[in-house]
């Protein structure tokens, strides 16, 4: 497995799971999954703390995918 991390957050409501996958490039990520006929669920959207899209499952749902514009625990060596 490549290296990972977990983040917790406040919420004003209830508890609430995502599960993200990272990478460096979403950019490249996104068209090396439409090269594979994978679905990509929306545009890249600029969040404050990293851009985001996701890609559609077998199962109807949804996986996001996630380039961080922070430093992440990994690269602080």
């Amino acid at each position: 497995m490549p290296r990972a991390e977990v983040a917790v957050h406040p919420t004003d409501g209830g508890p609430k799971h995502e599960f993200y996958l990272m990478c460096d490039d979403l950019d490249a990520v996104c068209a090396q999954l439409a090269e594979r006929g994978a679905e990509l669920t929306g545009v890249v959207t600029e969040e404050r703390w990293g851009r985001v899209t996701a890609v559609r499952l077998a199962s109807g749902s949804e996986l996001p995918l996630y380039q961080p514009l922070h430093p992440v625990a990994h690269s602080l060596d």
